[in-house]
């Protein structure tokens, strides 16, 4: 099992909105991508500095699995979107 976390921080115009249409479009992922087992999208609620705004948690049965979603003409456009609100992003790859 492969699991795939993702955090971003969104800029602050129409912070939000892109926020919650983010979620939207990642959680519609989960009925587009064949090897996406699973996911968990989340909006952050701590008013901490080192908080992010936005996460997600998604397993993959194998690596081949995640390279699959990770091309995916689905995902990319969730990408492409992604990247014109968020100010940066980390990930944490990892077997179980």
């Amino acid at each position: 099992m492969v699991k795939h976390i993702v955090m971003f921080d969104f800029k602050d115009e129409n912070k939000q909105e892109n926020i919650v249409k983010a979620k939207a479009m990642l959680e519609a992922l989960i009925n587009s991508v064949p090897s996406l087992e699973r996911m968990e999208v989340g909006i952050n609620f701590a008013n901490e500095a080192r908080a992010m705004d936005l996460s997600i948690y998604t397993e993959f049965t194998d690596k081949a699995g995640l390279e699959a979603y990770a091309i995916h003409p689905a995902h990319l456009e969730v990408v492409a979107f992604i990247k014109t609100v968020v100010t940066g992003s980390k990930v944490v790859d990892y077997t179980l």
